[in-house]
């Protein structure tokens, strides 16, 4: 006789199998939609200018067939949208078709007798001969926050019509793989540990996953959020607030269909190599990747005459303390407020120009630029006048070149013109040929037009605006508008930080402090407009980002929600500087709009290693382990560099046995560079990664500790943990910012005396090993 488990089991398969034969049907539809769609497209395509009035003697016969072709555009677009469509759509019923749903809850509603079975899934699913009946609920759906956030018995969720009172009277946790129900769990949880177990203990791989089957309930909360203007989270190392971030953004894709596309969200991510770590997460659930980008690009885009400061070098620079605080104040909101009231005083003075150059001489004096900037009415703002000052510099061009169509060389360089150069000439004008006073009085102008091209470039793109001098005068000017002693900053550090500005400008360099003040000096007085059209933005690492940088994106993006999140303890390049962070946004947005969530719980490693690294730091006593267990991490105390390598390729040979990707880690590219040589002479193949624009690789690869933020790894080797490499409290956040990449297995090689931050970690909690 069956068991009550095995009844409910096969009760289940029933019912998926009963799924998998509507998601067939609904296959078959979808397949003869796709090749009617195909046929219908390449009819079109095969007969385009069938239907095509062709008439091109007159202006009215052209624009006629403009207009004809259009139509016939517009008629092949929308077949291509069908058939993108139901291609979609097959790429959505063959997932479900191999994985159908992963939950079940039944719930009565006020006034219901009989409960109902609601299935939860990736994506929704009607019947196709019943478009009453749901078969499949997105995890994405109001009715699906239930199973995220309630045990079994009464709750209340917010559904499109109000706040929804309903009791769940079971919840149940389903494993299917490749059409087949492998697993049933009951559970009273939010959502059971057996699942969530189960996912954790898998190895990593070079793609983040996405987490609809394990959602927890603060994540939950992360990722439904519609009414904060900033939504804050912090989270500690492994807590998932990634993961639960970019579900977030398929919720909103999902909650906004129609009003919000993927290119209205961006995503500023520590670097590029993380970019492609998580570049799979929206696509496995049905949306379309937003836009995603480094802060570095943002401004690299910006500036292509300069070369900003790389990841490695912001990296190395925050290592000394030589211009902390002068970086912590061109780093701060008041040196942002004042560029801002420096920007403005150039409505009536201070201006910076430079000549406008035609054929290597002056075409128009800086000192001429400065008159016109000056003469407008005192009531202009500083876009304006700009603006303002360009026109009558392309009117000035216009004069010129109007004088120069009556000059010989003009008339010398026509007559020097080849036939296929004037028909060309014509051809792009739109123009017919004449053979009279005009087609001359044509080709000067074009002659003159191109003489001049560079000229009229210079103009538009603001280039008599001379930016570098303007940045270099606002920087000398800022002992005038800021306390520099409130920033514990002498003015001969100031002038000292100024020419070293001045001079990597000679050298055609600029630091990653400095471009952003650089760029928002730029944006207010040529008037750039901020990008209204972007409403959420996304900040991950966000400890790392400067008040400066925060305030700038702010500004570009003035109508977006921001999402930020990170880890306080990870803050490897701003340090002190990152425990401000909270007052510093609650100046940038409303208060009352701001809403802090903090995730606690890691689950990404091992209680054992939890337990470690949480002792690193100073707060780290609030971090919860979960309840995964594993080896202990090893402290292996080597008494030279020889010794601590024979060590790395012991503990590398042990991981390949047991099938684990191990990261080893340095503190810098230079150390991970002697670690990649030190082990190809000894035969281990391993992958160095030297820029964020490579891919992570299985296997063995070697990382410095800034370009390992947000990724995991099964095992992870520390490099030279030692006194010499890590003598102070100050280095703590980057320790703990390395050990808590390791998913199953931490080690730490110690070339020497360990450092003195492991002192402070319980004995109990880790394996001592001395070669």
């Amino acid at each position: 006789m069956a068991t009550e488990d095995t009844k409910i089991k096969q009760a289940e398969q029933a019912h998926l199998d009963y799924v998998r034969g509507k998601i067939k049907i609904a296959e078959e539809t979808t397949a003869e939609t796709i090749t009617k769609a195909k046929q219908s497209q390449k009819d079109l395509e095969d007969h385009f200018y069938d239907d095509v009035r062709l008439k091109t003697s007159t202006y009215e016969g052209q624009m006629e067939t403009g207009v004809s072709v259009r139509q016939q555009q517009q008629m092949l677009e929308q077949r291509q949208n069908r058939w993108q469509s139901a291609t979609r759509d097959m790429e959505t019923l063959q997932k479900l078709d191999q994985n159908a749903y992963f939950a079940r809850i039944d719930l009565k509603e006020d006034g219901e007798a009989q409960p109902e079975k609601i299935y939860i899934g990736l994506s929704s699913f009607v019947n196709p001969n019943d478009s009453d009946e749901y078969l499949i609920y997105d995890w994405r759906a109001p009715i699906s926050s239930v199973y995220y956030d309630s045990g079994v018995g009464e709750m209340t969720y917010n559904a499109p019509s109000g706040p929804q009172r309903v009791d769940v009277t079971l919840k149940r946790e389903l494993q299917i793989k490749n059409g087949k129900l492998t697993q049933v769990f009951d559970t009273d949880e939010a959502v059971g540990d057996r699942v969530l177990l189960e996912n954790l203990e898998h190895q990593s791989d070079t793609k983040m996953k996405s987490i609809v089957t394990t959602i927890q309930k603060e994540q939950n909360a992360i990722i439904r959020d519609t009414s904060s203007d900033l939504l804050f989270v912090q989270g500690v190392a492994g807590s998932g607030k990634t993961a639960a971030v970019l579900q977030r953004v398929a919720y909103l894709l999902y909650r906004y269909r129609g009003n919000l596309t993927p290119g209205q969200v961006i995503l500023f991510s520590p670097n590029q190599l993380f970019n492609d770590y998580i570049n799979q997460v929206l696509p496995e659930l049905g949306e379309q990747n937003m836009v995603q980008m480094t802060y570095y690009q943002f401004m690299r885009r910006r500036v292509p005459r300069l070369t900003v400061e790389t990841l490695e070098q912001r990296f190395d620079e925050s290592l000394t303390d030589e211009t902390q605080n002068v970086t912590t104040l061109k780093n701060s909101l008041t040196l942002f407020a004042a560029e801002g009231k420096y920007a403005d005083s150039l409505n009536q003075t201070g201006a910076a120009f430079r000549n406008i150059l035609f054929q290597g001489k002056v075409f128009i004096s800086k000192e001429q630029i400065n008159e016109i900037y000056c003469s407008f009415n005192p009531n202009y703002r500083l876009r304006n006048r700009l603006e303002a000052t360009k026109e009558k510099l392309l009117q000035i061009l216009k004069q010129r070149m109007g004088m120069e169509m009556k000059k010989r060389w003009v008339e010398e360089a026509v007559e020097g013109l080849s036939s296929e150069q004037i028909e060309m000439l014509h051809a792009n004008a739109g123009r017919q040929r004449t053979d009279d006073d005009r087609d001359a009085r044509f080709l000067a102008r074009q002659v003159v037009k191109a003489a001049f091209a560079k000229v009229h470039q210079q103009i538009k793109r603001n280039r008599f605006f001379n930016i570098n001098q303007q940045f270099v005068n606002f920087l000398r000017q800022v002992p005038e508008l800021v306390n520099l002693s409130d920033w514990h900053v002498t003015l001969s550090e100031w002038q000292t930080s100024v020419r070293a500005t001045v001079k990597r400008f000679q050298n055609g360099k600029i630091s990653i402090a400095d471009v952003s003040i650089y760029l928002y000096l730029f944006d207010l007085v040529t008037g750039k407009r901020p990008d209204l059209k972007m409403r959420y933005l996304f900040i991950d690492e966000v400890q790392d980002y400067t008040p400066f940088q925060l305030a700038y994106l702010q500004w570009n993006y003035p109508r977006a929600k921001f999402t930020v999140l990170g880890d306080l303890n990870q803050a490897i390049f701003t340090r002190d500087s990152s425990q401000t962070l909270m007052a510093d946004l609650r100046q940038l947005f409303n208060p009352d709009k701001i809403r802090v969530i903090k995730l606690l719980k890691s689950y990404r490693s091992t209680a054992q290693i939890t337990d470690f690294t949480k002792q690193l730091i100073p707060d780290g006593q609030d971090i919860e382990a979960y309840a995964r267990q594993g080896e202990v991490p090893v402290l292996a105390v080597t008494k030279n560099h020889e010794q601590a390598v024979q060590r790395l390729v012991q503990t590398i040979t042990t991981n390949q046995k047991a099938e684990e990707t191990t990261a080893v880690i340095g503190k810098t590219l230079a150390e991970c560079r002697q670690i990649a040589a030190d082990l190809k002479d000894r035969g281990v193949s391993a992958t160095l990664i030297q820029t964020e624009n490579q891919r992570l690789a299985k296997g063995v690869v070697i990382v410095p500790a800034y370009l390992a933020k947000g990724l995991e790894f099964d095992a992870v080797v520390m490099w030279d943990g030692s006194k010499d490499n890590y003598p102070t409290d100050q280095d703590d956040k980057l320790v703990y910012t390395i050990c808590t990449r390791a998913m199953h297995r931490l080690e730490i090689i110690s070339i020497g005396e360990s450092s003195p931050l492991f002192a402070a970690v319980n004995p109990t909690d880790y394996q001592l090993v001395k070669e």
